[in-house]
């Protein structure tokens, strides 16, 4: 018969439980309107520890009993007899639970899990007392099962400051395995480093942190590189399955069918994320047909192998967790499959690319709601272009990485965000010399020339625009000559050039052409004051792009259009403009045109002496500037921030930034920066800017932004000691030098001012701290000063 009334088999908890405390609020409310719930989760995610700690918090609800039944080594037939023995019955089980309010803990569901979801439903069904709560790595599927899936720990701080749940984890572990352990400032980064690689997964971080008997955090994350072997030391008495980071997957991957086994090993092909359409074309194969591939991938999914991360451009987005990743892509290598999967990645990758420059193509009309998903689909999916081009390097096929580069060079241009692919272009160029259509080249050369140009390196921007200008002649290839003549129109603002660029872009019959080379017009003209021209120029590009349906090219016109009227004293049209180019980029992530409209709308609240809102609107510019690593467009958005903190009266600020501003742009002062430091000079003196512009030039980006946006000034070097000793170990350049770095000019700055070169005005600078025993040109500065 069944045991009787308040029995408990729950096992004392053997260390603390930490974290999920929200997980377990939650839980507790859905276990009473549930009858059913499953716990769902991959192999060392912590849902047998979160559901005895759940069951204990709810045994007092069911006073019939509470039954743990582990079910991990259970072979398939036995789960009847198993569990009727674990509860003390003998005879029917329905019968015998009758209407007794009782918990069934049913652990580790996954090797029986038909058996499992029959049981349920049968006693489930007879039993109106009884509650179910299993853990398993994928659902039961039965009648009333609510699923709850089990997240890793949490690895950022808290809203209120307090420690991740990874990290406090991982303190807790490492305190009982090494007593002196702590959290230190050194230490905590790290710790956080390797909650994160570890992606929060508690098996893994209790392992690791068991490993800091041995050896330092710094260590651990050095050789997570081989992780399964790294942590290979846990506590003789848990599970076979639990003592290694390579049994708790292995485990995972041999419940698996072979069909579900090759995709899993397949999808290690992609580095970070994929879609369905992906998926289809790259995994598929002999042993698994495309129309399998989905089915198999509801099932990884179901088994928490594969986790769904949210939707890219209305498709299904899934990624590995990176130890099960490491774990497929030693399936893969073993399988030798991984070049032939690396290959098909390769080539899927480019035939979207492909696609993308069809829609464009010239006569395609494909609607704005189709370029946006591929905008926000390339955007998602910029690691997987990364690897596509590793591979058409190492497999010396610069062919197919250049043709998918130059097929998306709109993105890769007009993206405004970082996505590493210029480093990738000169070793793709480097090995194509000799292989590659001098077509292809060219147009390769010459979107490296915009690269560099959109990253402020004028230099090389011209020289590859001309080099790859002259092989798109050489083969008479009228689309990369019109798109060479632009991009050099653009780098030298030269009448002729841009004649032939709107010459060439209006015989090509291609609008995005034309609309690029109308831009450009626009933007000379009202780089050189000639605001009715660029007006005119503007608005046909805006006539252009609304034939199109291209929003990002409407919201390039309203920018302009917004600047011209800005320039003419008309803030309301400028208003209006910013606003319609920010409604037209609601949908697209164009980091650097939403900066444009942040900043446009920042500016003339400034002008209208709206404080409040220019500093809301600054602010989103200047964040999504350093988020997108615009190292160009956070040096001009420290510039707006200088006049605002000047209007504010913050007057110190205003000059630090200004000077971080003109650092970072490697750029003289000009009149703008005038307007910032003249009210300063005023109230707070000549010695006192100066010494502040050494300070601000000497910031780092990281800093500047930070002493924007948080007000956080840089640390003030210790007041030197004056001594005429001192200045008399100067040479007369170095003490001319002195001043120089005393009115903040850069080495490069200092180099242009003596016409010497900038290893030599370098060296200087290294003489005089040397001889003056100082660490900073902030230090130089005030010794300059003090010295007058």
């Amino acid at each position: 018969m069944l045991r009787s009334a308040d029995f408990s088999n729950l096992p004392a908890e053997p260390n603390a439980f930490v974290g999920r405390e929200s997980d377990l609020d939650e839980l507790v409310h859905l276990m009473r309107v549930s009858r059913a719930v499953t716990l769902c989760g991959a192999g060392g995610i912590g849902k047998t520890r979160l559901a005895l700690r759940l069951a204990d918090r709810i045994a007092s609800d069911h006073p019939g009993g509470v039954w743990l039944i582990e079910l991990a080594d259970l072979e398939k037939g036995e789960l009847r007899g198993y569990v009727a023995a674990a509860l003390g019955i003998v005879g029917d089980l329905a019968e015998t639970i009758g209407g007794r309010r009782a918990l069934l803990l049913l652990d580790n569901c996954e090797p029986v899990i038909g058996e499992c979801a029959e049981l349920c439903r049968d006693l489930l069904g007879a039993c109106p007392g009884l509650t179910v709560l299993a853990t398993s790595r994928e659902p039961l599927r039965v009648p009333g099962e609510t699923v709850w899936r089990v997240p890793p720990l949490s690895v950022e701080l808290s809203v209120d400051g307090e420690e991740s749940e990874a990290v406090r984890l991982f303190v807790a572990r490492a305190t009982a395995a090494r007593p002196d352990f702590t959290l230190t400032d050194e230490t905590r980064p790290l710790v956080v480093e390797l909650c994160q690689a570890l992606d929060g997964l508690p098996l893994a971080i209790e392992l690791a942190a068991a490993m800091v008997r041995v050896v330092s955090v710094g260590q651990l994350v050095e050789r997570l590189d081989d992780r399964f072997r790294l942590l290979a030391g846990g506590a003789r008495t848990a599970p076979a399955r639990h003592r290694t980071l390579r049994a708790a997957v292995d485990w995972s991957y041999r419940l698996l069918t072979p069909q579900e086994r090759l995709l899993l090993r397949r999808t290690a092909a992609f580095r970070s994320s994929w879609t369905l359409d992906l998926a289809e074309a790259v995994c598929s194969g002999p042993g698994l047909a495309e129309e399998d591939v989905l089915l198999r991938l509801c099932d990884l999914v179901d088994k928490s192998l594969v986790a769904l991360d949210g939707e890219i451009a209305g498709q299904a987005r899934y990624r590995l967790l990176e130890t099960v990743r490491d774990y497929a892509l030693e399936q893969l290598a073993e399988s030798g499959e991984e070049a032939e999967l690396r290959q098909r990645h390769l080539t899927a990758l480019a035939a979207m690319a492909a696609r993308f420059k069809e829609a464009i193509a010239p006569g395609a009309r494909t609607s704005w709601p189709v370029i946006e998903r591929y905008v926000n689909l390339f955007d998602a999916l910029k690691a997987e272009l990364g690897s596509a081009c590793d591979w058409s390097i190492a497999n010396g096929q610069p062919e197919t990485g250049l043709g998918l580069l130059t097929d998306i060079r709109y993105l890769l241009v007009g993206s405004g965000r970082k996505l590493d692919v210029t480093e990738r272009l000169d070793r793709l160029l480097a090995l194509g010399a000799p292989q590659v259509r001098r077509e292809l080249r060219g147009q390769a050369t010459i979107l490296r020339g915009e690269l560099a140009l959109a990253a402020g390196d004028l230099e090389p921007a011209t020289r590859c625009t001309r080099a790859g200008l002259d092989l798109c002649r050489s083969v008479k290839d009228g689309y990369g000559e019109a798109i060479g003549l632009i991009v050099l129109a653009q780098l030298t603002g030269q009448p002729d050039t841009l004649s032939r660029a709107l010459e060439h872009a209006g015989q090509s019959g291609d609008l995005v052409l034309e609309s690029l080379a109308q831009g450009t017009k626009a933007q000379i003209s009202l780089h050189h004051g000639r605001l009715h021209e660029a007006q005119r120029a503007f608005e046909e590009v805006l006539a252009i792009t609304e034939d199109l349906d291209n929003h990002v090219g409407q919201a390039f016109a309203h920018i302009g259009l917004a600047q011209v009227a800005r320039h003419s004293g008309d803030s309301a049209v400028a208003k209006r403009h910013y606003e319609s180019g920010l409604r037209l980029l609601r949908h697209v992530d164009a980091r650097q045109q939403i900066v444009s409209c942040l900043a446009g709308l920042g500016k003339v609240a400034l002008d209208e002496g709206d404080l409040v809102e220019a500093r809301a609107r600054l602010t989103e510019a200047l964040v999504l500037s350093r988020d997108a690593g615009l190292r160009s467009g956070i040096a001009r958005r420290l510039e707006e921030w200088a006049v605002l903190v000047s209007a504010e009266g913050d007057l110190r600020r205003a000059v630090l930034l200004a000077a971080a501003s003109v650092a970072l742009r490697g750029r003289q002062p000009d009149a703008r920066t005038e307007d910032v430091l003249r009210p300063a000079r005023a109230e707070l003196g000549e010695a006192v800017v100066g010494m502040l512009w050494a300070e601000g030039t000497g910031m780092t980006a990281e800093q500047a932004v930070a002493c924007a946006l948080d007000g956080a000034l840089p640390e003030r070097p210790p007041t030197p000691v004056i001594s005429v000793h001192q200045d008399s170990r100067l040479t007369a350049r170095e003490r001319e030098i002195a001043e120089l770095i005393a009115r903040g000019l850069s080495n490069r700055a200092i180099a242009d001012e003596l016409i010497i070169s900038p290893a030599t005005a370098a060296r200087h600078v290294a003489n005089i701290l040397s001889k003056l025993g100082f660490s900073t040109r902030t230090q130089i500065a005030a010794w300059v000063i003090e010295s007058r």
